[in-house]
């Protein structure tokens, strides 16, 4: 068996798993909900701030990138997905208890996306 046959099989083998566990794998906020019934409304309103979030930030990243304008924009970009997201944001995570102002949901929206610039392989530096 050569090497490429060797590693189309365990190719195929983790497809399998990956679709089973996309599938089947329950949803982190709902697992938490089953474990610890009490924090199940407070995780649901951060995930879907967080949710929020995220989709803005890619939708602000895209809408800059099809511009060409994609390096040095990060306070305008900062700017507009919060100026997108800040009401609700703040909304859920009153409603979970926690409090927010423009500062607080300035630094998850800066959070998430050094976390999206980690996924992508790009410095900070790179994205702003």
């Amino acid at each position: 068996m050569s090497f490429v046959s060797v590693m189309e099989t365990i190719g195929k083998g983790f497809a399998k798993g990956l679709k089973w566990a996309v599938e089947y794998a329950v949803p982190v906020e709902k697992l938490v909900g089953l474990l610890f019934p009490a924090a199940a409304p407070v995780v649901n309103e951060v995930a879907d701030a967080t949710s929020l979030i995220q989709t803005a930030v890619l939708l602000v990243e895209q809408k800059y990138a099809a511009s060409g304008a994609q390096n040095n924009t990060g306070a305008q970009k900062l700017s507009e997905v919060l100026l997108l997201t800040e009401q609700s944001v703040t909304a859920l995570l009153v409603k979970a208890g926690i409090p927010a102002d423009s500062t607080y949901v300035a630094n998850i929206i800066s959070a998430v996306v050094a976390i999206l610039n980690v996924q992508n392989g790009q410095s900070p530096a790179a994205a702003a």
